[in-house]
């Protein structure tokens, strides 16, 4: 697996997974800002037909706020992306930037700090959705 995204499968269906996952973000703090639907997206924009896939946009204020101070323009990379897609044999995926790989890329200490912890959040809720 890449250096920036860690993954698990769920043993859910497609719909049910984006439900999991967004309960298990509201658990560690984090809400959904946003929902971008690739597969609506590049079927509305190109007509082309693409397998469920969607981005969710999460942050988690209290973390939000402390990076925010720390490095004004940090916000170029919040929130933490999670992707969920359903793969050719029907599986579905569940992908999550690593926050500490990114955010690590700003030397600083209390940015690496927050991306120590919400990289722990974010495992969580990985365990929470997985096999």
């Amino acid at each position: 697996m890449s250096r920036v995204v860690f993954s698990v499968t769920s043993p859910n269906n497609y719909a049910t997974t984006i439900e999991r996952v967004t309960e298990a973000l509201k658990a560690e703090g984090f809400g959904v800002l946003t929902t971008i639907d690739v597969a609506a997206t590049l079927k509305a924009k190109l007509g082309v037909e693409h397998k469920p896939y969607v981005i969710l946009g999460a942050c988690n204020p209290h973390y939000a706020h402390q990076v925010l101070e720390a490095v004004s323009d940090i916000g170029a990379l919040l929130p933490c992306n999670i992707v969920v897609r359903e793969e050719d044999d029907g599986r579905v995926s569940v992908v999550f930037m690593d926050p500490q790989s990114v955010l690590g890329l700003i030397a600083d200490p209390t940015v690496e700090k927050v991306g120590h912890e919400v990289a722990e959040k974010l495992h969580r809720v990985a365990e929470a959705v997985g096999e």
